[in-house]
């Protein structure tokens, strides 16, 4: 499944959860006293947490607060992965 179709089923009003998970997720990577294993789990806690405080405590919106979670997760991977492969290929000569 593609991030586009991830943010079909994201409401427009919660991307600015998806933003602050993200900003989030940056700020406990560079905490060292916080495992980075457990930054996902608190990244979606509180991506859940933040969609309920906006739109209401219902099991829709703590799905929708998951999918904020995961997109902002999943960004944030597919852009460090992006940026490991071209330093690798540059160090080793490919370009």
């Amino acid at each position: 499944m593609s991030v586009e179709a991830l943010s079909e089923l994201i409401d427009p009003e919660l991307s600015i959860v998806v933003a602050a998970c993200w900003v989030i997720g940056m700020i406990l990577k560079g905490t060292p006293q916080i495992a980075n294993w457990t930054i996902v789990y608190i990244v979606t806690a509180v991506a859940i947490l933040l969609a309920m405080a906006l739109q209401g405590f219902t099991l829709k919106v703590g799905l929708q607060g998951l999918l904020c979670g995961a997109v902002s997760v999943y960004g944030h991977q597919v852009i460090k992965q992006s940026r490991e492969a071209i330093r690798t290929n540059t160090d080793k000569g490919e370009s």
